[in-house]
Order: C-alpha cells, then sequence, then structure tokens
C-alpha cells in the first residue's frame, strides 16, 4: 500500500546567531517505517551556513543534492557539491557540508542504522 506524505514536519536548526540555517522536513514520518531508518529529510541551508564536521557513530549517512551549490567535506578532503552528486559517509567516518552559493542549498539526507 502507498502512503502519502500530506504534510511534511519542518525543524530548525540554528546558528551561534540565533538565526535559522538549515530547516529540515521529514519525508519518513510513517508508523510502519523501517526501524533501520533513522532520518529521511528533505534539507535545506541558507547561503554561507554549514552544517558541521561531524563523525557517524552505528549509523551511515547520505546526502542527495538537490539544488544549489556548496563544498562538502568527505573526511578532510573538500568536494564542490552541486546537483546530481551522491555521498555516502560510512560508520566511523565524517562529513559536513557548507552552501557556499547565493540560493538555497537542498539536498536529500539520508541516516540508515548499522
Amino acid at each position: 500500500m502507498i502512503k502519502i506524505k500530506e504534510q511534511l514536519n519542518i525543524n530548525t536548526e540554528c546558528n551561534a546567531l540565533g538565526e535559522v540555517k538549515l530547516y529540515l522536513s521529514n519525508l519518513a514520518d510513517f508508523p510502519e517505517k523501517n526501524k533501520k531508518l533513522r532520518t529521511f529529510a528533505l534539507a535545506e541551508l541558507k547561503p554561507g551556513e554549514e552544517v558541521e564536521y561531524h563523525i557517524h557513530t552505528g549509523e551511515s549517512e547520505s546526502y542527495y543534492i538537490i539544488s544549489g551549490q556548496g563544498v562538502y567535506n568527505d573526511n578532510g578532503t573538500e568536494i564542490q557539491a552541486l546537483p546530481g552528486m551522491v555521498t555516502f559517509t560510512p560508520s566511523g567516518q565524517g562529513h559536513g557540508i557548507k552552501n557556499t552559493g547565493e540560493e538555497m542549498l537542498s539536498f536529500i539526507a539520508l541516516i540508515l542504522l548499522d
């Protein structure tokens, strides 16, 4: 049976000045969701803002860049983030992303538990 999400729950994350830097819309708020699914969300990062470098433990995360541009930090190696790019960060590895463009950087974030 196909389940349709009619309304997204939107969470925000703020920068050090208390300004919204990231909009996070949960795409997997279904009662029957897979127990290994921690996050499946549309992330929208404002120009100049970033998701700071962090390490995943006991889970992996992938990004699918939808629109905008930025710099993706893959364990200290910086890569240009452009639409269509897919990333993968396994457990024990780290990553971050910064919006270096003039428009919103939009991407899907998927976190699966090991």
